[in-house]
């Protein structure tokens, strides 16, 4: 019994053998509600009020069924005191049917109460899964300044299971607590002495285990932290192996990684000696407990104030409540870990959007209009093709965030303040495309169609504008075709374009290009400065370029010198009047097709504001 309660706190949540429940429409919700972020505690009780009808279908199966293997011992002590003491062969006969009965039914019952439990436990990991995503996708650009990549992965990795797991104490533990008060009852009308026993010693065993359980979650919490930070290192390595084998800092960094994976090691041995602890004493005390209460039944029997009927009774009652007094320290375990994890997740929850919405927002331009940014008096026309030149790439970004409103400045939008603006307006209609953004692993026509609407036609007009054909022509199965994770089988002009695949695609009121064409050779880009100016004529796009087979395509140019403007104009007159512009551009123009400055980098803090940080989807995201 003890084994069957076990494998039901510590079976995983399944995955795909719960798809079914998908089709039926239990989960994933439409909308999985507001979470209670005011602690872990709160957020586990509002994941058990999420779902009230089966919550009290586990508490009635669960209470049930621990009910239900407290009878047989009745049972049997009615089939030894009317049957075998007294020769009754009907008597022996009738108890005995009643034992195999009741069994059949606990059987039922325990099939119930964990297929009801297993759907409990699903509905509180995909709420917990749904209520994330939608959260990290309002967020934005807050999360990766907050929270490590390491920490959301093991969020989805191991919390999510944990939370879930947690769960189990609303139905069996409710139970376990109605087969104690049963077997306190019971054992009241054998022998009063023995009740009191139960009674106290039950949580006295609570009471011993208590000290582990403290010290568990201290270690459990340091051991998430440092599991955290050992998953971003471990990213980062990996992204940027390439780099280390170049500057010789491979065995540096790899030296740094193994020293903090011993430390994650040596703590998760911690972990693992207090849980062997808790186990070993979950194990133990309940079965001495049950030695102890026997050997005061026997002595009780020995001096005749118990039958050999009632001493049956009493044994069967306290090992049938090894089950429950199990589930207690289990479950205590269970929520010792599902409080750290619930930590986690409500410490992402709590995370605030940067900017945030203003309370009273107002409506954007109704019509094409100016994009104005004060700090550096760049404006970006409407309807035209505009180019931003720097002598620094910082200062390039430091102007698209402030006119993608990716921070709160004074940018204006026809007169508007972009700080006046709801988020997810601005989000909707302006959007930042970065030359290294996120691509998604899966066919390369979902990668870059941002829309439902967007069908094989359209996707390949927009590859036509990107010049990305030989792309289509490389992979196997054109647009149907598998990207890797970042498109990793593809060669870094292939990504490029795709990216900018991706731009088009989402064809906003107002598109800002970060170094579009970097990588790629100068027919290549001759073809997609061409390509842009005819895809986004009559609509307003901000490409940020040294490039000047780009900037002879342009309508306009904002050269920036220290963060402002020191002129604008056609490229052919700045390259006229404007000696520093003049060195820029031709030194962007040399043999090497890329930009005067390396290629802008995408700031830790904010790389995942751009394009690809919001799954693909520039509505909800505000950008690819």
């Amino acid at each position: 019994m003890i084994v069957g309660r076990m494998s039901e706190s510590r079976r995983q949540v399944p995955h795909q053998q719960e798809a079914p429940s998908y089709r039926r429409g239990r989960v994933p919700h439409a909308d999985p509600g507001t979470p209670d972020t005011r602690g872990p505690w709160h957020y586990l009780w509002w994941l058990a009020r999420s779902q009230p009808a089966r919550v009290l279908r586990g508490v009635m199966w669960g209470s049930l069924w621990m009910v239900g293997i407290m009878v047989p011992p009745y049972l049997i002590a009615q089939a030894i005191d009317r049957g075998l003491r007294a020769g009754d062969v009907r008597q022996l006969v009738l108890w005995s049917a009643a034992v195999l009965g009741v069994s059949a039914a606990n059987a039922v019952l325990g099939m119930m109460r964990h297929r009801t439990m297993t759907m409990v436990r699903v509905d509180g990991a995909y709420r917990t899964v749904q209520v994330l995503v939608r959260h990290i996708a309002d967020v934005g650009a807050t999360l990766p300044k907050r929270v490590s990549t390491g920490e959301v992965t093991n969020i989805g990795a191991a919390d999510i299971s944990r939370i879930a797991v947690t769960l189990t104490v609303t139905g069996p533990g409710v139970g376990a607590v109605v087969a104690y008060a049963a077997v306190a009852v019971l054992l009241f009308t054998i022998s009063p002495a023995l009740a009191v026993v139960v009674l106290v010693g039950v949580p006295v065993l609570a009471l011993l285990i208590g000290p582990l359980l403290s010290r568990l979650d201290r270690v459990e919490t340091s051991y998430r932290e440092r599991q955290g930070a050992l998953t971003a290192v471990t990213g980062d390595i990996v992204a940027g192996l390439r780099v280390l084998s170049g500057v010789g800092a491979k065995d540096a960094f790899a030296e740094r990684y193994r020293a903090r994976s011993r430390e994650l090691r040596d703590t998760g041995f911690r972990v693992g000696g207090i849980t062997s602890w808790v186990q070993a004493v979950g194990t133990c005390l309940p079965v001495v407990f049950l030695a102890a209460v026997v050997w005061i039944a026997a002595r009780m029997a020995a001096t005749g104030a118990l039958t050999v009927g009632e001493l049956v009774a009493v044994y069967g009652y306290v090992a049938a409540l090894v089950v429950p007094v199990s589930f207690f320290i289990e479950a205590a375990d269970d929520l010792t870990r599902g409080v750290v994890s619930a930590r986690r997740v409500i410490d992402v929850l709590r995370l605030a959007p940067e900017p945030a919405d203003p309370a009273d927002p107002v409506p954007g331009p109704t019509g094409p209009a100016d994009l104005c940014d004060p700090d550096s008096g760049v404006v970006v026309a409407a309807g035209r093709f505009t180019a931003l030149v720097c002598e620094r790439a910082a200062d390039a970004l430091a102007v698209v965030d402030r006119l993608a409103r990716l921070e709160d400045s004074a940018a204006t939008w026809g007169g508007v303040p972009l700080a006046a603006m709801s988020l997810a307006e601005v989000r909707a209609r302006v959007v930042v495309a970065d030359n290294d953004a996120h691509l998604f692993a899966g066919a390369l026509r979902d990668a870059v169609a941002t829309a439902r609407d967007h069908d094989d036609e359209a996707v390949s007009a927009a590859v036509r504008v990107a010049a990305a054909e030989d792309v289509l022509a490389s992979l196997p199965d054109g647009l149907g075709s598998w990207l890797d994770d970042q498109a990793r089988n593809l060669s870094g002009g292939q990504r490029q374009r795709v990216r900018l695949v991706r731009a088009l695609l989402a064809d906003p009121d107002v598109l800002l290009l970060v170094e579009p064409t970097s990588s790629l050779d100068a027919h290549t880009e001759a073809r997609i400065a061409a390509g842009l100016r005819a895809a986004r004529s009559s609509r307003t796009t901000l490409v940020v370029t040294t490039s000047p087979l780009v900037l002879d395509r342009v309508d306009r140019v904002e050269f920036l010198v220290d963060g402002r403007v020191a002129a604008s104009g056609p490229h052919e007159h700045l390259l006229a009047t404007e000696p520093r512009y003049r060195a820029l551009v031709h030194r962007g123009g040399d043999e090497d097709p890329g930009p005067a400055t390396p290629p802008a980098p995408v700031d830790p803090g904010k790389g995942g504001a751009r394009e690809g940080s919001s799954g693909g989807v520039a509505p909800e995201g505000g950008r690819l």
